[in-house]
């Protein structure tokens, strides 16, 4: 059976990059194949994972609306042929993405398509690593289910941190099947957030994993357009993330 890894978190707080270092540290321990899940509309985790993105979920289903299947095949099979060819594989991990809908309108369709894909790979691969999009309709909308992990990464700010313990708690409220809750403050210049800033998350259940500091190397991966998960070893970012994983994974 799979383990699942999901993330969470704010919008810009570095979740995504911390998803590719997951997935690094996963492979480089020996935990592979690793399904890597991009369930943001808005993907670029293949960005973080130096991967090219593929025909996304959301193209897939507007390939459907746009009457592209072929005479005699049902639309079932022309979905499952589509996402097929949404798979990248790249040796040690596979990435799928949800992408978006074409045009104005909900991603409840493309969420729903991807819930039903997951269901059916999740028997391919003993590592799952979900990256969320920001905010809280993932949950709502039970993306994020059933999962082993959930990883939710805030900044020091009391909004990312409120927003934190909003996720933690709509988990919960929802029963939607999370097996143990960890923060990570992520682009942290201090060791960690003041006591009475984390008393309202550890009360609430969440599991305060660490600290991850600020690392220049990150933004300039970034500029220069070069995948996060090629940080050299010595960077104080992937050594203070590794540290974490080694931590709240079994």
């Amino acid at each position: 059976m799979a383990f699942h890894i999901a993330m969470a978190g704010k919008g810009g707080t570095g979740k995504t990059t911390l998803a590719g270092l997951l997935i690094r540290y996963l492979i480089s321990h020996g935990r592979k194949p690793v399904l890597a899940v991009d369930a943001d509309s808005n993907a670029n985790l293949n960005e973080v994972l130096g991967v090219p993105l593929a025909e996304t979920v959301g193209e897939a289903r507007e390939d459907m609306k746009r009457g592209q299947v072929p005479s005699g095949m049902t639309k079932d099979l022309f979905l499952e042929m589509k996402l097929g060819q949404a798979v990248v594989e790249a040796g040690d991990f596979d990435l799928i993405a949800m992408g978006r809908p074409e045009g104005p309108g909900c991603y409840c369709a493309a969420n729903s398509i991807l819930v039903t894909c997951l269901e059916k790979l999740v028997a391919n691969y003993p590592w799952v690593v979900m990256d969320n999009e920001a905010g809280m309709e993932h949950i709502s909308r039970l993306t994020t289910k059933n999962v082993d992990v959930l990883i939710i990464v805030s900044d020091a700010s009391r909004r990312g941190l409120e927003a934190a313990l909003r996720i933690e708690r709509l988990a919960r409220e929802l029963n939607v099947g999370v097996g143990a809750s960890h923060l990570i403050v992520n682009r942290a210049s201090e060791e960690s957030p003041a006591p009475e800033a984390l008393r309202p998350l550890l009360e609430a259940g969440l599991r305060f994993a660490g600290t991850v500091p600020e690392d220049r190397r990150v933004y300039e991966f970034d500029a220069a357009g070069r995948p996060i998960i090629e940080l050299p070893e010595d960077s104080d970012c992937l050594r203070a993330a590794y540290a974490i994983f080694a931590r709240i994974l079994p």
